[in-house]
């Protein structure tokens, strides 16, 4: 359940050399743990979560997704899609313990480490602290590394900032290496559908065609009036996007401030019941993702994305941390009450649980100098 890039101006850059940055991605990591520890289960279709008639999807295998399975599919259709599909129960405690190798093999190359999930995170090697010669053979030592101590693939992106590092560690998956170098950015989002833009989605992409805006260069063809008119509060975001620019920096230790996730809808959603439905397989993948993380707080908000990309947020506080799934459910039911009947139906939804306690960080601003790190 992707989100677009912040626009917080702290998290910009405020130096004007460019950046050494590479996006490490898993390939499939839950489910690739699966058929690295049982190898009955390699070379199938897996998928990690519940097959019940309320389970979602977690990961699917390379495998499954030849199928259309995806992350945060429900169980049921998932099923359908695959009959020879084989789901596997989670088991968080050994993907963390995965995902701590694989900390440890990032920081021994760089201290500039933004985690982003279990299975991924932004890397700066702006500064050759091992004198290794290039961001990219650094992405490929790391890569190498993985594979050596965990029998996992990575696909790895290496540009000048996040949003480049990070479309390019999709470019050549599974197990790719793909740079971007400074002066190819531009040219490289120009040829990319916009439907590849994080934080796009589905039904973004198809507003967009309506718009003329296909590719990447479309895009680049609008000016900032325009975007704003129609995408509101997101036309920075893609105005900035389609010139392969992101100001925003390496963050590590930084305390995380909420846990959540959204999902844009493959065709948007108007009712009721429809919208109950779609949210109690939110509350589902949150409150997984909230239990892996430890985290406890007291607010839950509901975001909500109509197709006109106006939002509409809703949030509500109370004492005590929410106790359990239960708890956080009804708070999020009540939200959803709150807002119906809707005037326009919704592409996305969203829940986060923040006023965080406790919670590990996530990983300090990068304020190194510029570096000489060739790509």
């Amino acid at each position: 359940m992707p989100a677009a890039p912040s626009p917080d101006p702290d998290d910009e850059e405020t130096a004007t050399g460019l950046r050494k940055v590479i996006h490490i991605d898993m390939d499939a990591f839950f489910a690739s743990v699966e058929q690295r520890d049982n190898p009955a289960l390699r070379g199938k279709p897996v998928a990690v979560g519940g097959s019940s008639a309320r389970g979602v999807v977690a990961a699917a295998s390379y495998e499954a997704r030849v199928f259309g399975v995806r992350s945060a599919m429900p169980s049921v259709r998932a099923a359908r899609l695959c009959p020879d599909l084989i789901f596997c129960p989670p088991r968080f405690e050994v993907y963390k313990a995965v995902s701590r190798q694989i900390r440890a093999i990032f920081l021994h190359y760089t201290p500039h480490v933004e985690p982003l999930s279990l299975d991924e995170a932004y890397l700066d090697v702006t500064d050759d602290l091992r004198g290794i010669g290039s961001a990219m053979r650094i992405a490929e030592l790391i890569r190498q590394r993985i594979r050596a101590e965990t029998g996992l693939t990575a696909s790895a992106g290496v540009s000048y900032n996040k949003f480049l590092a990070k479309l390019a560690s999709d470019q050549n998956k599974p197990d790719g290496l793909c740079v971007i170098r400074p002066g190819e950015g531009t040219s490289f989002v120009a040829r990319l559908p916009v439907a590849r833009f994080h934080g796009v989605g589905p039904r973004g992409a198809e507003k967009m065609a309506a718009l003329g805006i296909v590719t990447g260069a479309d895009l680049a063809g609008r000016d900032l009036a325009f975007l704003r008119t129609h995408f509101g509060s997101q036309a920075d975001y893609l105005y900035r996007a389609a010139r392969g620019i992101d100001l925003r920096r390496i963050r590590a230790d930084r305390p995380r401030k909420s846990v959540g996730g959204e999902r844009t809808f493959e065709r948007d959603i108007a009712t009721g019941p429809a919208l109950r439905e779609a949210l109690e397989r939110i509350i589902g993948i949150v409150w997984e993702r909230i239990e892996r993380s430890g985290a406890k707080g007291r607010t839950v908000t509901l975001k909500l994305k109509d197709t006109d990309f106006q939002t509409i947020t809703r949030a509500r506080s109370q004492v005590a941390a929410v106790a359990d799934e239960a708890e956080f459910a009804a708070l999020a039911r009540a939200l959803l009450d709150s807002v119906l009947p809707l005037p326009q139906p919704v592409r996305l939804m969203g829940l986060t649980l923040s006023a965080l306690e406790g919670v590990a960080p996530a990983v300090t601003v990068n304020d190194a100098g510029q570096g000489t790190l060739p790509f």
